[in-house]
């Protein structure tokens, strides 16, 4: 899980253009200023890419924080095998 983190953080950092963004379990899109549904799209294009899986429209826009997120990815990840 620690990777997961590793590389989200890595990815909203490039999105948000902010180098010292520091994530956590309970970081959501509400904790940005710039977060607006353009940005979500382009995180969740993001982590499709860098982990290699795809989500459902339902699952893209329904994850509530960054906890929820990762583990959203841990269990594609596990589908995946």
């Amino acid at each position: 899980m620690n990777e997961i983190y590793a590389r989200l953080e890595e990815i909203f950092r490039a999105v948000l253009l902010d180098d010292t963004l520091t994530l956590t379990p309970e970081t959501s899109g509400k904790d940005f200023e710039a977060w607006d549904s353009l940005t979500h799209v382009t995180v969740m294009v993001h982590v499709e890419r860098s982990f290699g899986i795809q989500f459902t429209s339902s699952e893209i826009s329904g994850w509530e924080n960054v906890g929820e997120l990762a583990q959203l990815i841990e269990s594609r990840l596990q589908q995946k095998g």
